[in-house]
């Protein structure tokens, strides 16, 4: 007789992967989630924001693109379930919004249990970072459609807002500032660059160890992503931001200019923030236009907020002040990556649309 196993799909190794997985799940439910695991759907209640002059939903969904190549390449599964939630929870507070809860959906060509169990253990710590609930998911073991080694990631998020305090840049003018936010490095965007830029080109080894990197070249390009919504969270209780741009693909170049008004330009100050160790490393290759790499990377930069003039020191100095209560998510060597700097790196011009490099 035939069986679903001998077409690739085992079941019974589906669920073992749910015994391991279901702790750290339930690690990051809050009191609003109603249920338990196994049921068709997520619930979560919303009696906290019943205070909330108009709440409105925001939704958020992203992967972790071919990142994921490298993770596979490495067999280190940890940290990209992090890169996973950055990626969806980082936009949502772009506009102000409280992530309430994540979802995730894992492709396998082959189901492995530990390997979903530190898939998600990222992805529950990246929950954890950002104050979300994973509360459902998929693990689709699909042979024939992907290589026994190779999976993909989704992820969906939700967040909550009052509308009368939604981020919109409306106010945005002439004369108000960038202050941009250190990244950990390059986070989960342009990776087919990095992959031609680092193992193609240069020749490099994932396993090889570099002095300025201080860890091998694997380990800087498998940096997660960090994730900015407890600070921004903390900081607009205190002070009034008019915009935040996350940088992804498109960089600093692309993204910025989506939350500003139309008939508006920027000025970015190209020296004005320190860059993490891989990129002074690219850019000690000398083969990359400067515009060509603020357009494919986020070069240190991980997100930007627009404020007045008269303000940008206080935000500033909040946010360097401000101790990063998510380290103790991170491997030791990603630490210091991961603090919170921030600079101004720019200004609002009405004398030209786009971006220029200063």
């Amino acid at each position: 007789m035939l069986t679903y196993k001998e077409s690739g799909v085992d079941i019974d190794e589906g669920n073992r992967a749910v015994d391991l997985i279901k702790n750290k799940i339930k690690g990051t439910y809050d009191s609003n989630v109603i249920g338990d695991l196994g049921s068709f759907s997520g619930l979560y209640s919303l009696k906290d924001f019943t205070s909330m002059k108009e709440p409105v939903l925001l939704a958020s969904t992203d992967g972790v693109g071919t990142k994921l190549k490298l993770a596979q390449m490495m067999d280190k599964h940890d940290t990209v379930g992090i890169d996973l939630v950055a990626m969806c929870v980082n936009d949502l507070i772009c506009q102000g919004a409280k992530p309430l809860f994540f979802l995730d959906y894992i492709a396998t060509g082959k189901l492995v249990p530990e390997q979903i169990e530190k898939i998600v253990g990222g992805i529950a710590d990246g929950c954890k970072m950002s104050g979300s609930a994973l509360i459902g998911g998929e693990t689709a073991e699909m042979p024939g459609m992907y290589a026994a080694d190779d999976y993909d990631l989704a992820g969906f998020s939700v967040g909550i807002a009052d509308k009368e305090k939604v981020i919109s840049g409306k106010d945005v003018k002439k004369g108000d500032v960038l202050v941009g936010i250190s990244s950990s490095g390059v986070h989960s965007n342009g990776y087919s660059f990095i992959r031609k830029i680092f193992l193609d080109t240069y020749n490099y080894k994932l396993d090889q160890y570099v002095d300025e990197l201080g860890m091998t070249v694997g380990e800087a390009l498998l940096t997660p992503t960090k994730i900015y919504v407890k600070l921004v969270l903390d900081l607009i209780k205190e002070h009034e931001i008019k915009s935040i741009a996350h940088i992804t693909g498109g960089g600093v170049i692309e993204n910025i200019v989506r939350v500003i008004p139309k008939g508006l330009g920027l000025d970015i100050e190209l020296n004005s923030w320190e860059k993490p160790p891989i990129f002074k490393m690219i850019e000690g290759f000398n083969s990359i236009d400067t515009r060509e790499l603020h357009k494919s990377f986020n070069m240190g930069v991980g997100l930007v907020l627009i404020v007045d003039e008269d303000k940008a020191d206080d935000v500033i100095a909040f946010i360097n002040n401000r101790e990063n209560d998510n380290l103790e998510y991170v491997d030791e060597k990603y630490s210091k990556l991961f603090e919170d700097k921030a600079y101004k790196i720019g200004k609002v011009v009405d004398s030209h649309e786009g971006v220029v490099l200063c």
